[in-house]
């Protein structure tokens, strides 16, 4: 069986995307600065991909002759490329920095979690130090 011309369409946008798109538009390349900092871009990268066509028939040609026809199509695909956040690598650590800090809610709550369980800690011993104190007093009141 020979091959459909909308197979070759949807092989060359196909094959077009792939070579616009790898793990550097996602990833960025390292660019060092003068301090020994590398600083890294972290990119969203959305593609989109159509392809369609269509046989036409000649009025002169009956629908059962097994003739080809000609055919008509197009294909098309586009990248989006967004910049999300970058990712600094220095002596002191590792440190990602977002672009938009309004969208990284539940990163923020993380990072808080260990300071928030450490306050509510904090204020149960105070309450526990609190009654023990009150019982304490509450014991020699009643001695005497």
């Amino acid at each position: 069986m020979s091959e459909h011309p909308i197979q070759g369409l949807m092989t060359t946008a196909m094959e077009n995307l792939k070579q616009m798109i790898d793990v550097n538009t996602i990833i960025g390349d390292p660019v060092e600065t003068p301090d020994g900092s590398v600083i890294l871009t972290v990119s969203k990268v959305g593609f989109g991909f159509a392809a369609g066509g269509t046989e036409f028939m000649p009025a002169t040609v009956k629908e059962n002759e097994k003739d080809n026809h000609p055919f008509g199509g197009g294909s098309g695909g586009g990248v989006s490329i967004t910049p999300i956040a970058f990712l600094i690598v220095n002596a002191s650590g590792v440190k990602l920095l977002h672009v938009d800090e309004s969208t990284h809610l539940y990163e923020k709550i993380l990072d808080l979690a260990p300071q928030a369980i450490e306050k509510i800690q904090q204020m149960f011993n105070k309450k526990e130090k609190q009654e023990a104190k009150l019982k304490e007093k509450q014991e020699i009141d009643f001695d005497i």
